[in-house]
């Protein structure tokens, strides 16, 4: 996971950097503001890379089989939004990928469960990430970078991120009868659902001034509580 996250966060700030330099908001990153070269950050990506590849063959071999194709979905999402406004969902779809391949490490073999936790994901994450993306509508018009805002301006693109969270909601509920879960998870799954309702509660498409509330904080605290609630209840 270390290797994946580390290879596609830098490959992203690599293929995005020219656009990053000319955005106010991203021209602080390293690449642009020259902190570090794009050699270097090559080098990054190819150690990280081949690190994913052999962590997942002493695995087992299903996992390294089937690294390559994590790979080629982490890494190329970084160019989707040059032709397709659906690049949200790529990068939901790169996130998904993780409860499917933990489980996958564990047991070789694919279950029903980790899938739908993965669509969890797969939603979620592109509810937030169509959130994030408000910022960057105008520059990404003048710069003929594809998104959902683009596509639809931002209110209704505030529209569509809440109708995916909540798909991701009805799934996340959906776990619950199937899986061998009780009370502790769906508390768990409750405190994540108030926080989903809650980001958006708190960003409209004319005040963005909390975007960072909205997308960092109320997202990372209610992944990190859901998880621990749904842990629990596995173990205890």
């Amino acid at each position: 996971m270390i290797f994946a996250r580390s290879a596609a966060m830098a490959f992203n700030r690599l293929v995005d950097h020219s656009f990053d330099a000319k955005n106010p908001r991203t021209a602080i990153r390293e690449i642009p503001a020259g902190q570090i070269s794009v050699t270097a950050a090559i080098v990054f990506v190819i150690l990280n890379a081949a690190g994913f590849m052999i962590v997942s063959f002493f695995i087992n071999k299903l996992c390294f089989y089937l690294a390559p194709v994590a790979l080629l979905v982490i890494l190329g999402y970084s160019y989707t939004k040059r032709f397709t406004p659906l690049c949200h969902l790529v990068l939901g779809l790169g996130l998904a990928l993780a409860p499917i391949g933990a489980y996958l490490a564990i047991t070789e073999e694919f279950a029903l469960t980790p899938v739908l936790i993965g669509i969890v994901v797969l939603f979620w994450v592109s509810g937030f990430d169509i959130i994030y993306s408000l910022q960057d509508e105008e520059f990404d018009k003048e710069n003929k970078l594809l998104s959902i805002p683009v596509l639809l301006g931002k209110k209704n693109a505030l529209l569509l991120s809440r109708l995916l969270h909540v798909i991701s909601a009805i799934f996340i509920i959906l776990i619950f009868f199937i899986g061998p879960f009780s009370w502790l998870y769906i508390t768990g799954a409750g405190i994540f659902i108030f926080l989903l309702i809650y980001q958006h509660t708190i960003i409209s498409h004319n005040n963005l001034s909390k975007i960072n509330l909205a997308f960092f904080t109320t997202n990372g605290f209610g992944s990190i509580l859901f998880s621990l609630f749904a842990c629990c209840d596995l173990l205890f």
